[in-house]
């Protein structure tokens, strides 16, 4: 069967339809890291670029998301039997004294959709508990969050805490937010800024893969 009419149908958001095609392909013996890749991920890669060119919004990235979730779901038995690593690991959560969410879901469902594992903190995260994560999991990428300009400054205390851990150079750390800046992201000394979900998935990737190489 065409790949290609899995990625169509998950950037349609169909999550019905994209489970069974899944099961068919998978029925038909493809293997399931090709039917990962060429179907659903790369149908979220296409949602991830419409979104950073505001060609589609929050509620087309959720749905799309979720028909990913649910044809995933039925693949990772079988990538498990296959062997198949993930392309890495990333834990995530808004830090702490902030509530707000919405962002760090997007950008965690980015980062999914480019096949990474993403272990999900939730919000108002102690800067311990990401660096205790990072090194009890195995993760490459420490993510963090924030909405309020009040709590950024927590993301200098994360900085500090892997530097006292001793993993600094062995995790990347990236952040996020709407009052978050370059400026900020140099003055703390953490890794990477990125102004969206989409291109924070990118980022993230290409950081991931540096990691194994």
């Amino acid at each position: 069967m065409d790949l290609q009419q899995i990625s169509e149908q998950l950037q349609a958001g169909k999550a019905k339809i994209v489970t069974q095609l899944v099961q068919q392909a998978i029925d038909e013996g493809i293997p399931a890291k090709q039917i990962l890749e060429e179907g659903l991920l790369s149908g979220m890669s296409v949602i991830g670029e419409k979104f950073k060119n505001n060609e589609v919004y929050v509620p087309e990235v959720l749905v799309a998301a979720r028909a990913m979730n649910k044809g995933a779901a039925l693949l990772k038995p079988l990538l498990l039997s296959e062997g198949a690593t993930a392309a890495g690991k990333v834990c995530i959560g808004t830090v702490r004294g902030d509530l707000h969410d919405i962002g760090k879901n997007l950008v965690k469902m980015m980062l999914e959709g480019k096949g990474l594992t993403v272990i999900d903190l939730g919000v108002d995260v102690e800067p311990e508990t990401f660096i205790r994560t990072a090194v009890e999991e195995d993760c490459q990428i420490i993510c963090c969050s924030a909405l309020l300009t009040t709590t950024m400054g927590v993301m200098e205390e994360v900085v500090r805490a892997a530097k006292e851990a001793g993993i600094r150079d062995k995790v990347k750390i990236m952040i996020g937010g709407a009052p978050v800046t370059q400026a900020f992201c140099d003055q703390i000394g953490a890794d990477a800024y990125t102004p969206d979900a989409a291109t924070a998935s990118e980022v993230a990737a290409e950081f991931c893969k540096k990691a194994q190489e």
